[in-house]
């Protein structure tokens, strides 16, 4: 028993070939899970501590992905033959076609339209200088496939961290982060744009608000907004907590945040082109429908149907509503619920939404999901049932892209018909991840998230925090409410430590009756650290329940 004015120290990991029933038979062919006997943590494993597993299993990982992209390094990028050979990428694509590698430089060059955020654009540029630098007078073949090569040596650099930011957040269960580290849809989707930059930023943003520095959290998350637009929807996570639990200063904060550092990124440039800044915006508005979302497939069956097909700005306004809505139904979830959702879980329903709802789905998309997944829902057969079919629509969108591009043989292509499927087949895929998250949120004894009393790893100030508005059976209870109300979860006092948070974790934890100790190798990070002192008073004492 310990009192909530202090705290434990951390929880024991939990291992996931013990704890998750699909990963058992799985890893039979490389020695099965881990004995029952196994004792990590009581016996350093030297070299192979969790953080240097998953930076090799990383770094193996991203070797693949150049691996898929080889028969167009080889070979060159040229269409439809990069369709053909899956292995298309907008890096190779925009510096042979918006004349990077002739020293037109997005954002920087007056006068150049991009239809990209700033901040990916100078991402592209500098790389471009990069290029220029190491190979000023070399072929354009040599050159394209030099800008290639050093964005992919930048993602490698930039997956590894969004790996060991995601261990971070995954607090008791770090080998979750397994899921980013090797994720089939990173491996095969990573190198077609920048958007695992906008992912880091994301993650980084969560892991700096799971240690109460909100500001520093927004600052990410707008930095994020001006790779790619998705980073800036976390707020709407901390809104919605915010309101639940009375606190709405960490929200505040981070809002400026995010605001500052936006526009600091985006003022100098609307400012000196405004015409140049706002292209990304009037071309996102008016742009038609985008593959593989479904907004395309209703207007290209239509189109063959001869039904009336959407216009750009009826889908604009249709995606924007079914936006607005989605988010209103999560908000009135989360207000609902008998336990406060945790932050990772309404950040995957907002994000997942949006995805849904989209006018524009590129394969890339389903970079932004992969971390929130890996922190919502650690379960392994949720993640590869998403995954497969996200590398089947990966597949289909090839081929039929090589169809349109090409005009070739209908048995080398793949029609409309059987891309529409696929196209159904990812949808419905996000939409079982969303609702796997729904039906944890409205029976939090089933998440696995919250044993043994934990409440939001992720929450930061959010973490412990008594509820103060909740919405009941059409009325509005404000006040404390206790934050353990779920089902058969066992209630933590109001008011003890955060003991769980991304800076620290109780000990005690025993998966399914087999011990897992924190490993001692895992390093001093914040993730397993003890405090030395609570953050509120105890209502009461909390089991130990070794």
């Amino acid at each position: 028993m310990t009192s909530g004015t202090g705290t434990r120290g951390p929880y024991r990991i939990s291992v996931p070939t013990r704890s998750d029933p699909v990963l058992g038979p799985l890893v039979e062919g490389v020695g099965g899970p881990l004995g029952r006997h196994a004792d990590p943590g009581r016996i350093a494993p030297r070299w192979f501590t969790v953080e240097r597993v998953l930076i090799l299993l990383t770094v193996a990982a991203a070797v693949l992905a150049v691996v898929v992209k080889n028969p167009c390094r080889l070979q060159g990028w040229s269409s439809p033959d990069y369709f053909y050979r899956a292995c298309y990428s907008d890096w190779a694509e925009l510096y042979q076609s918006r004349g990077l590698g002739e020293g037109i430089l997005p954002f920087i060059t007056p006068g150049v339209l991009f239809e990209y955020p700033v901040l990916l654009g100078l991402l592209a540029s500098g790389t471009a200088v990069l290029v220029d630098l190491l190979a000023g007078g070399a072929a354009p073949g040599t050159k394209s496939l030099l800008y290639f090569d050093l964005n992919a040596v930048l993602l490698t650099g930039i997956w590894i961290l969004t790996v060991l930011a995601t261990l971070r957040l995954a607090n008791r269960r770090p080998w979750d982060a397994v899921v980013v580290a090797t994720a089939p849809v990173i491996i095969l989707s990573g190198t077609i744009n920048w958007d695992l930059w906008a992912v880091l930023l994301a993650t980084a943003g969560m892991l700096a608000f799971a240690r109460d520095r909100p500001v520093l959290a927004g600052a990410l998350w707008g930095l994020g907004a001006a790779v790619k637009l998705y980073p800036v929807l976390l707020l709407g996570a901390v809104l919605v907590l915010a309101l639940r639990s009375g606190r709405i200063r960490p929200f505040l904060s981070a809002s400026l945040g995010a605001v500052a550092f936006w526009a600091a990124v985006n003022v100098p440039f609307l400012l000196r082109d405004p015409e140049g800044w706002a292209y990304f915006l009037t071309f996102s508005e008016s742009r038609d429908a985008g593959f593989s979302s479904g907004w395309y497939v209703y207007n290209a069956l239509a189109d063959r149907a001869g039904a009336a097909t959407l216009s750009p700005a009826a889908i604009t306004a249709g995606a924007m509503i079914l936006f607005a809505l989605a988010c209103a139904g999560i908000a009135v979830l989360a207000l609902r619920a008998e336990r406060r959702p945790r932050l990772a879980q309404l950040a995957l329903l907002i994000v997942g939404a949006f995805i849904l709802c989209n006018k524009v789905y590129s394969p890339q998309y389903a970079l932004w999901l992969v971390p929130l997944i890996a922190l919502a829902v650690p379960r392994w057969r949720v993640v590869l049932a998403w995954q497969l079919v996200e590398v089947l629509h990966w597949i289909a969108v090839w081929l039929y892209l090589g169809g349109r591009t090409s005009g070739g043989a209908p048995e080398h292509n793949l029609g409309l018909g059987m891309y529409s499927w696929a196209v159904l087949a990812h949808i419905l895929a996000t939409a079982y991840v969303l609702a796997v998250v729904v039906g944890e949120i409205l029976a939090p004894e089933r998440d696995i998230v919250r044993r043994v009393g934990i409440d939001d790893p992720q929450g930061g100030p959010f973490d412990g925090a008594v509820d103060r508005f909740v919405l009941r059976s059409g009325t509005v209870s404000t006040g404390a409410a206790g934050r353990g109300r779920g089902r058969a979860v066992p209630a933590t006092p109001v008011g003890t430590a955060r003991k769980n948070s991304a800076r620290a974790a109780p000990i005690g934890w025993q998966d399914r009756g087999e011990a897992v100790p924190v490993p001692a190798d895992l390093g001093p990070g914040p993730a397993l650290e003890r405090t030395s002192a609570a953050r509120a008073p105890s209502s009461g004492p909390v089991e130990d329940h070794q």
